[in-house]
């Protein structure tokens, strides 16, 4: 467990793993909270706090009286299930899949007006400008456009744009990432879409536009991401509170 991860947030990810490794029947229910909350040494609240967290990703649902249950369509390993609270980033939503970053373009500059204001600095602020194609399995899936102030995610390089720049920023940087704000639109494609994403002229492409934000609030990401139509689904999960 890292070091800034808390117990619950933990307990999820391996039970995430344990459902796409089909390690529990699609049938029947997964165990319940006490006995995972004796498995994983927890109390049963912080059981509760991690299926809370899987319900709300779209993975798990609770039926009253008769446990709590996998929803077999979150199980398309066709298609990137994006869920509209996700702020984990795309090599973490993949994990366990061969994911590869492309780097079309990386180097600092500074911002126009539209990037100034939702990264909400200055002008003269240096940012980093990076895009990258993303390959799931050998195959095009996203196209990224991204960029973040210097100063506050310092030390970004080649070698760390090949990987994972969110396991950077919790695991080298040691900050917490909180929040997102999105939006989704589908628009038609251009040319570093054919170029990246293997599109024709016919292909329409899910772009995801979006700022995210630090536990103290600091806006550290803005960015345009251009999704395959046909690799991508975004899933967001309403609970009615009784």
């Amino acid at each position: 467990m890292a070091n800034n991860q808390t117990k619950y947030s933990f307990i999820a990810e391996e039970l995430k793993k344990r459902i796409f490794a089909k390690e529990y029947p699609l049938d029947k229910p997964i165990p319940d909270e006490m006995t995972l909350a004796k498995e994983f040494d927890c109390s049963r609240m912080t059981m509760k706090k991690a299926l809370e967290v899987l319900v709300l990703e779209g993975l798990l649902y609770r039926k009253r009286g008769h446990g709590t249950f996998i929803i077999k369509s979150a199980l398309d390993m066709d298609r990137l299930n994006i869920h509209s609270q996700e702020v984990n980033g795309f090599t973490k939503l993949l994990e366990g899949r061969d994911v590869e970053s492309k780097i079309v373009q990386f180097q600092v500059t500074f911002p126009d007006k539209y990037v100034a204001e939702r990264l909400n600095i200055d002008l003269e602020t240096p940012v980093y400008d990076i895009v990258r194609a993303r390959l799931v399995d050998g195959e095009p899936y996203v196209l990224e456009h991204t960029c973040m102030p210097v100063a506050l995610i310092p030390g970004v390089t080649q070698e760390v744009l090949e990987h994972s720049i969110y396991t950077y920023i919790r695991e080298r940087l040691n900050l917490k990432i909180a929040s997102s704000y999105k939006q989704i639109r589908a628009d038609k494609p251009g040319q570093l879409d054919f170029e990246y994403l293997d599109c024709s002229e016919t292909d329409p492409v899910i772009e995801v536009e979006q700022t995210v934000y630090l536990n103290n609030g600091m806006a550290f990401e803005y960015s345009k991401s251009r999704h395959r139509y046909d690799k991508f689904v975004f899933t967001t999960v309403n609970i009615a509170r009784r």
